[in-house]
C-alpha cells in the first residue's frame, strides 16, 4: 500500500492535476490539510471514504493514521496546499515512513507564486531584466532561516523575489528589501491566489505598507522585483528571426538542419 503525498493546488479545485485527482477518486483514506485545502477538491474522494482534517492533529497522530491505513491494506491521499517541494512539512512525514518501513509517492501541484503570477498576468522573468526566481520566507515560529539565507542576501541579485509566510513582516521585508532594489521598485501583494475572493494589492516598496487591507494577515505572498512594472525588455531570441535553433534551422549549413530534416516529429510544427 501507498501514501500517495499530492499537491493540491493554490486554491482553485480545478488547479488539481489529473493525476492528483485520480488518486484521490482511487484512495480508501484522505488526510488533509484542512486550514489550506479547499472542502470541494474533497468531492473526488469515493463513497465511504474515511476523510480526516489533519490540521489539528499533531505529527505524531498523523503518522499513526497512515500507519493503520498501511496495516489495513488502504492506500492514503495525503493533500497538501500548493506544490509540496517547499514548506509542506512534507519532509518530516516522509522520515518517520521511512523509519517504519511504508511506501510512499509524490504528486506535484500547481505552486503559489504560479498562481500569483498568473493573477497578475506576469511573467516573472524578463530578458535584461531578472533571470532568476527566488523562493524564500522570514524567520517564523515554525520555521527559523538558516545563516547566509537573508532578504539582503537574495536582494543583492536582483532577481524576482516570491516571499512567502511574511506577510506579518511586510515592514520588515520593506526594509530590508529597499536599500538593494530602491522605494520605487513595485511590489505585488496577493492574497488566497486563485480562491474566489483572492485579492491583490500593488505599489512600491516605499507605499505597499500603507495600501494593505489589514483583512490580508495569513496565505498572502509578497513579488518584489522590476520585472513587476518591466514593458521596456529587450525580446528573447528564442522567436527571432535568424536565430539558429534545432527546430528552425536557418541554413543548410546549420548543424541543426540534418537533424531537424530526419526528424519526423518536427515535420509540420509551426512553433519554433
Amino acid at each position: 500500500m501507498t501514501i500517495h503525498f499530492i499537491g493540491a493546488g493554490p486554491g482553485a479545485p480545478d488547479l488539481l492535476t489529473l493525476r492528483g485527482r485520480d488518486l484521490i477518486a482511487a484512495c480508501p483514506v484522505c488526510l488533509y490539510a484542512g486550514s489550506l485545502v479547499p472542502e470541494a477538491i474533497l468531492a473526488h474522494c469515493p463513497a465511504g471514504a474515511r476523510v480526516v482534517n489533519t490540521a489539528p492533529l499533531s505529527l505524531d497522530e498523523i503518522i499513526d493514521e497512515m500507519a493503520r491505513a498501511d496495516a489495513a491494506g488502504q492506500d492514503v491521499a495525503r493533500l497538501h496546499s500548493g506544490d509540496l517541494s517547499v514548506w509542506s512539512a512534507m519532509g518530516e512525514q516522509l522520515r518517520r515512513l521511512r523509519e517504519r518501513g511504508i511506501p510512499y509517492a509524490i504528486t506535484p501541484g500547481v505552486p503559489a507564486f504560479a498562481a500569483a503570477a498568473a493573477t497578475l498576468g506576469q511573467e516573472l522573468t524578463l530578458p535584461g531584466v531578472a533571470q532568476s526566481v527566488v523562493l524564500t520566507r522570514t524567520p517564523g515560529r515554525a520555521s527559523a532561516m538558516p545563516d547566509g539565507e537573508t532578504l539582503a542576501n537574495f536582494a543583492r541579485t536582483g532577481a524576482t523575489l516570491a516571499i512567502h509566510l511574511s506577510i506579518h513582516n511586510l515592514e520588515h521585508v520593506v526594509a530590508e528589501l529597499a536599500p538593494f532594489y530602491g522605494g520605487d521598485c513595485p511590489v505585488a501583494i496577493i492574497w488566497r491566489a486563485s480562491w474566489p475572493d483572492q485579492k491583490v494589492v500593488r505599489g512600491q516598496l516605499e507605499t505597499v505598507t500603507s495600501r494593505l487591507d489589514p483583512a490580508m494577515n495569513r496565505t498572502a505572498l509578497i513579488l518584489v522585483g522590476p520585472v513587476l512594472a518591466s514593458e521596456n525588455f529587450d525580446d528573447s531570441c528564442l522567436y527571432a528571426i535568424g536565430y539558429d535553433r534545432r527546430f528552425r534551422p536557418q541554413s543548410a549549413d546549420s548543424p541543426f538542419a540534418e537533424n531537424d530534416a530526419d526528424d519526423p516529429v518536427s515535420e509540420g510544427r509551426g512553433e519554433a
